[in-house]
């Protein structure tokens, strides 16, 4: 069978830590993905685009939420949001394509 792949959203949060930045938080998380030759990412203001197969992005997601305790966070909650289809290939620039193209002034 084929290697399904999936896109998804992931938002790393670490509570407790005494600071509202959460930027060096951030960055060691992507570390993470950086390791990951099948993942591709794109960072957003509010979270993180995955795209690659099911088992990656879970493998990496159960990393990332590691990475705020191993920093020191007393408290992590991580939100995971899985787009999977079995009728076609996902990519991420496919979806912003098929939404673009039926309103080509969407701000991208």
């Amino acid at each position: 069978m084929k290697e399904r792949i999936v896109v998804a959203e992931i938002s790393v949060v670490p509570i407790g830590t005494g600071s509202a930045g959460v930027s060096e938080f951030v960055a060691a998380c992507i570390d993470v993905l950086e390791k990951r030759k099948k993942i591709s990412y794109r960072l957003t203001p509010m979270g993180t685009i995955l795209q690659g197969p099911l088992d990656e992005i879970l493998e990496a997601t159960r990393e990332m939420h590691n990475v705020p305790f191993l920093k020191g966070a007393p408290r992590v909650v991580t939100t995971l949001k899985i787009d999977d289809r079995l009728d076609k290939r996902l990519t991420m620039d496919g979806k912003i394509r098929s939404v673009t193209k039926r309103k080509p002034e969407t701000r991208i």
